[in-house]
């Protein structure tokens, strides 16, 4: 039976931490890849993504179960990317350029009015 006068300690622990997770997109479907929980934090999350561990990547999510939060982190993470390639002047990996394009919205399809000419 749980005691009624326990409450959470608001002391942060060594496992309270944030965690990034990668939604990988396999034919099969979307899966969220097996990683090591030591290698969840955001810097290896960038790294894995520049160097191609991830097949297409769809999304990254940030949790902190210690904070009760969750966040959709993927057009940080895109921006960060892009940052990145940019300091090195290289182009985005073609593997992370559908995932940068998705949450940058830099190619947006729009169509422009037409001229109409009275005849």
């Amino acid at each position: 039976m749980p005691n009624p006068n326990w409450s959470p300690s608001i002391v942060p622990s060594k496992r309270d931490r944030t965690v990034y997770l990668v939604a990988d997109d396999f034919r099969s479907g979307r899966v969220w890849c097996e990683t090591d929980y030591e290698q969840t934090g955001l810097e290896t999350v960038i790294q894995d993504l520049l160097t191609g561990q991830y097949n297409n990547p769809s999304r990254v999510v940030a949790f902190n179960t210690g904070e009760h939060w969750s966040q959709d982190v993927s057009a940080d993470v895109a921006r960060e990317l892009r940052r990145r390639c940019d300091l090195q002047a290289r182009d985005i990996p073609f593997f992370l350029q559908d995932f940068t394009d998705r949450y940058e919205g830099r190619y947006r399809d729009f169509q422009l009015p037409l001229p109409l000419r009275l005849v």
